[in-house]
């Protein structure tokens, strides 16, 4: 059993010395205003006190303010600007939003709660945990006040990673109702967020929109700064010791080890790449901890500001750096994480980067080992040569929305509709299992992919990982643009959806000829793998549609998909084509067929776009 104390655990590498636990920093409490007396030892909030005028909800309140919460929500998850320094953008996640944000999340769970239990809820408790940004520690002391006023007891993980937060509500002795996890992924150190769970996973998109409805009335009666006194501080707890302790325990049983059971990874040198976010604890707690070698490790030091590079599996950096760390320490593996670990990506034995369509493909060649014939669902700008792969391994392959919260809830519906369906992942990195609670952990796929290394070499095979995508097709083709929404932000998201639905109705109508829009058929997914078919639709957060395109001889020569961002004011572009020039053609189409056409270019920037049709790069 994990002590619930707070610890300090030594950095490896290059990362110095520092500390996984949660006290921030005594300037960052005194800023936000909010004290908390240290003579207090009870766990229970006894009162919080505020001016009478925050209570007055049901006055009429101001559209603007209220829009300013509203803004904040990205799909499933709040985010925003938390620090100056961004060109064009203001700080918009401030305490007091984070402060009427996490009240309305605590009474939100409190509710449910109720309705669950058929009555009064007492001591409902809520864990929040937070990645390494600077930001972190003013805005954690906001959600603190706004669970205490919501009546939720506060539980702080400190540095932590967003899985371990959702596990916390799950492995015992912990097992809290609800928690929070504060991060902006791989965004940049100014932005912050709020990701959301409770014992049945993360919220959906319009729960968090209800949440937000409500956190925005709060907002915009609320004439005070935040000044919530606390009669006792959140109890610190080292959830991460035991989070780390469950990722070797199914190692150990998975791998079941021969000659050392303990340390399975013994003559394995493993290269982790946190890129100091908080990934550093699955070094020195996990693989050293089963014997690895980890010599040669990169940025473990969680850092807010992120000196060296985007903690992003996706960032070329990210992924260069780390595969000439494994070349130079001729490792068997190496594992980028994102900054808060719901994502991974990893380069093999031989320095060859396998994130995308190729981490999908890994993962996939894996499940379908131990779940022949499964449906495996994926984002729809996954490659025509990713469902070949899949096919001709037995497995089924659902297209569908992007993002990654769609990808999962889409999975469980399956499995709810009697379609077994083991694996859910998007190109991002983000990849949920049924095995594992349906929760995107970046760690958890990594450990995965661990046994099956570890297991392949008690096979006999000198292989390493890579082998197992050997035969995966690439596409011949491949391009994303952006077309920035020429809007005051506010206007933006109807604006974009206006474009998109444009676009549907251009295929619709034949004007773009030899376009479809493309359909999952298996999984009753269709209009461009957006529209669920079958009797329980899922709410629409964000439209988009993929096309397939067909050439004047009727040969399909790619595909172009189309959608709105939920982090920016812009609509993404993504095309792949298995033919020399083909998504130069499709540029053009794109162009002169309905952006021209439709007099869209008057609302959307086409600049990428034109300037691909004119030259057929980016460069």
């Amino acid at each position: 059993m994990a002590s619930t104390s707070t610890s300090s655990i030594p950095l490896r590498g290059n990362a110095g010395q520092a500390s996984f636990s949660s006290s921030p920093a005594k300037n960052a409490f005194q800023k936000a205003l909010i004290r908390f007396p240290s003579s207090s030892r009870s766990r229970k909030f006894l009162s919080v006190k505020s001016s009478s005028s925050t209570m007055k909800y049901d006055e009429v309140v101001v559209d603007e303010e209220v829009d300013k919460i509203r803004r904040l929500q990205n799909g499933s998850d709040v985010r925003g600007v938390a620090l100056e320094g961004e060109k064009g953008r203001t700080v918009d996640l401030t305490p007091l939003a984070v402060e009427a944000i996490a009240e309305s999340f605590g009474e939100w769970v409190i509710k449910a709660l109720e309705k669950e239990r058929g009555g009064p809820v007492e001591d409902v408790r809520v864990s929040l945990g937070k990645d390494p940004r600077i930001s972190g520690p003013s805005l954690s002391v906001a959600v603190f006040a706004g669970l205490a006023r919501a009546g939720c007891l506060v539980f702080d993980m400190g540095l932590a990673t967003t899985p371990a937060c959702f596990m916390s509500t799950l492995l015992p002795p912990f097992a809290y109702d609800a928690s929070v996890m504060m991060t902006a992924s791989h965004l940049p150190y100014t932005r912050n967020g709020l990701k959301f769970f409770t014992k049945k996973g993360g919220l959906t998109s319009p729960e968090v929109e209800e949440i937000c409805d409500k956190a925005a009335r709060k907002y915009a009666n609320r004439l005070t700064k935040v000044s919530t006194m606390l009669n006792s501080p959140p109890k610190k707890v080292d959830f991460m010791s035991a989070y780390a302790k469950h990722l070797r325990d199914i190692i150990k049983d998975r791998v079941n080890h021969p000659i050392h059971y303990d340390t399975p990874l013994k003559g394995f040198l493993i290269i982790v790449n946190a890129g100091n976010g908080s990934g550093g604890f699955f070094t020195w707690d996990v693989l050293d901890k089963l014997g690895a070698d980890t010599f040669g490790s990169l940025h473990l030091n969680p850092d807010g500001m992120f000196p060296n590079h985007i903690p992003n599996p996706e960032d070329r950096t990210a992924m260069a750096l780390t595969r000439a760390a494994v070349l130079e320490n001729s490792a068997d593996l190496g594992i980028v994480f994102d900054t808060d670990v719901d994502r991974s990506g990893i380069v093999d034995n031989k320095g060859n980067p396998i994130n995308g369509d190729k981490l999908i493909s890994l993962m996939s060649a894996i499940v379908l080992k131990e779940h022949p014939g499964t449906t495996i669902v994926t984002d729809a700008r996954t490659s025509m040569a990713l469902t070949k792969f899949i096919s001709d391994r037995g497995g089924h392959h659902c297209l569908y929305r992007v993002g990654y919260r769609n990808v999962i809830d889409k999975g469980l519906q399956l499995n709810e509709d009697g379609i077994e369906t083991h694996l859910m992942m998007e190109t991002s990195g983000h990849g949920a299992l049924k095995e594992n609670y349906f929760l995107d952990d970046g760690a958890y796929m990594v450990v995965k992919i661990i046994i099956e290394m570890v297991r392949k070499k008690l096979a006999g095979s000198d292989e390493g990982i890579g082998s197992l995508i050997k035969d995966l097709e690439e596409p011949l083709e491949s391009v994303e643009l952006r077309m920035n929404i020429i809007s005051e932000p506010k206007y933006a998201k109807a604006k974009g959806t206006d474009a998109i639905e444009a676009f549907r109705s251009y295929i619709e109508e034949g004007q773009l000829e030899g376009w479809e829009l493309d359909s999952c058929g298996d999984c009753w997914v269709s209009e461009g793998c957006l529209v669920d078919s079958n009797d329980t639709p899922a709410a629409i957060d964000a439209h988009m549609y993929r096309a397939k395109v067909s050439n004047e001889k009727n040969e399909e020569i790619g595909w172009v998909h189309i959608r709105q961002s939920i982090h920016n004011p812009n609509i993404a572009v993504n095309m792949q084509s298995s033919v020399q020039g083909g998504c130069q053609i499709m540029a053009k189409v794109l162009r002169d067929k309905f952006l021209l056409a439709s007099g869209m270019d008057e609302i959307l920037d086409i600049s990428q776009v034109e300037k691909y049709a004119r030259f057929g790069n980016m460069g």
